[in-house]
């Protein structure tokens, strides 16, 4: 391994005991990409009220600061993680994090509402280069003995950023105004770019023969066709109207038009072959459904937490922050397991741990309070971090250095479809649920009930993926 600072060491000298300093370094530069990356998320729903009150625009229209965020996020990651194998993964990410920082800048000074939606797509480019070339870094970087505590140290990370947004933007905003949420990420961004200028690895440069040209119809056609499915998830406030049904047949019509196209060019995007890796196809079918999972305790939390409990704001944000801190605290360990166990077992065992804690919550009573809630939350959140981990790390371990880009995006792209997905479609099931025209003014019992068959759904998604984990583990088990 290379760096702009230091000797060549090769990947046999760091894998014994303890990590050389450049291992180090790379592994904290590519820590911050990523809690970098959350926090850009999370940090801008807190700033929601000031922003609107500020522009004089409907919370509606305020909304796209977040939305415009995450819709560039899903719809370039696979293309930038495929960009980055062609031109040099180390020049990419140097870029991403220029790019994120400086479009930080310009959402701090923006002067319009509008303005600032470009400029937090801007941001959601950035982050979408960070996102998709960190995972890949790691496999490039960190011996495969130790590639699990790597993979849980970035979700330790990404989990960290997710929970310290709220909290640090309040504070932001209650002292220096809403500016000040976007113009945090200037010396943060900076710190990060020169950590990895010095210590990202030089890249051998690769023939083009070695990893092929770069798709541009397959780019935008996939970009597009994400934008659509992503549109069809967010627009309407969880009412699939007319509009969302054409974006999605769009979506799927676009999806058949890429795959049709993939198997036409000489260097595809992504190459249909790879679906033939039972490991690679098994991950990214677990990831998306246990992410829509996931997405269920963050969409319907606060409505039972302050309708079913009676809890205010504060004490609601409170118990939502419980969930990233155990992911926060459980990832490095998860990781180390990982390690040790082998992906596969760990894979399995935090699934277990997601399917028990789900079905719990179909069964936890008010009567139980917040302690009720939470215990079984816990178990979900710290069986997401251990499933996170070893699957990213099954998955990254295996793959040829020329793919490690697209395939990164493409872990991070179920994951973000999951996400998007899951809102919508846990918002419709906690909406049936209750059975009320209303879900902000329906009774306790009501939400009670839409939170048991939210959560009875979110087990079969779980119990799924086990299942898909089995399978796979039965497949490889018998090739090898």
């Amino acid at each position: 391994m290379k760096s702009a600072s230091m000797p060549a060491i090769a990947a046999d000298d760091i894998a014994g005991a303890g990590q050389a300093p450049s291992e180090r370094w790379v592994l904290a530069s590519l820590s911050l990409s990523m809690l970098l990356a959350a926090l850009g998320t999370s940090i801008a729903n807190v700033g929601l009220p000031s922003l609107a009150k500020s522009f004089e625009a409907s919370f509606q229209s305020v909304q796209w600061i977040v939305i415009a965020y995450l819709l560039a996020i899903t719809s370039v990651i696979v293309s930038v993680g495929r960009l980055g194998d062609v031109i040099g993964r180390r020049r990419l990410l140097l870029g991403g994090l220029g790019l994120f920082t400086l479009a930080s800048v310009l959402c701090g000074v923006a002067p319009t509402l509008g303005l600032l939606i470009v400029a937090r797509v801007a941001q959601g480019l950035g982050a979408a280069i960070m996102m998709a070339l960190t995972l890949a870094f790691v496999a490039q970087t960190v011996p495969k003995a130790r590639i699990g505590s790597a993979m849980g140290l970035l979700g330790t990370m990404s989990a960290l950023g997710t929970a310290l947004g709220p909290s640090l933007g309040g504070l932001l905003i209650a002292n220096l105004g809403w500016r000040s949420i976007f113009l945090v990420n200037l010396p943060l961004g900076l710190l990060t770019l020169v950590l990895a200028y010095r210590h990202l690895p030089l890249e051998r440069p690769s023939s083009r023969s070695e990893v092929g040209g770069f798709d541009l119809s397959g780019t935008l056609l996939l970009a597009l066709t994400l934008l659509a499915f992503a549109l069809a998830m967010t627009l309407g406030r969880g009412h699939f109207g007319p509009l969302n049904q054409a974006l999605l047949m769009a979506a799927l019509v676009g999806a058949g038009l890429f795959a049709w196209v993939e198997t036409r060019v000489a260097a595809p995007l992504i190459r249909p072959a790879l679906f033939r890796d039972r490991v690679l196809s098994a991950g990214l079918a677990m990831s998306a459904l246990v992410t829509s999972v996931m997405m269920a305790t963050l969409v319907i939390g606060p409505f039972y937490l302050s309708g079913a409990l009676a809890l205010d704001a504060m004490n609601v944000g409170l118990v939502m922050a419980c969930g990233p801190v155990v992911a926060a605290l459980v990832g490095v360990p998860a990781g180390r397991l990982v390690d040790r166990f082998g992906s596969q077992w760990t894979t399995i065992a935090g699934l277990v741990a997601m399917a028990v804690g789900s079905s719990t919550l179909t069964l936890v009573s008010t009567r139980l309070g917040v302690p009720g809630y939470l215990a079984p939350l816990s178990l979900i959140t710290a069986g997401y971090a251990l499933f996170q981990a070893a699957n990213n790390a099954a998955v990254m371990a295996e793959i040829r250095p020329e793919q490690r880009g697209v395939v990164s995006g493409m872990l991070n792209l179920a994951r973000n479809l999951g996400l998007v997905s899951g809102a919508s479609a846990m918002g419709a099931v906690f909406a049936f649920g209750t059975a009320s025209a209303d879900t902000a003014t329906a009774p306790a019992a009501a939400l009670a009930a839409g939170m048991h068959l939210c959560f009875a759904v979110a087990a079969a998604l779980v119990l799924a993926a086990l299942a898909i984990a089995v399978a796979s583990h039965a497949a490889v088990t018998r090739v090898r």
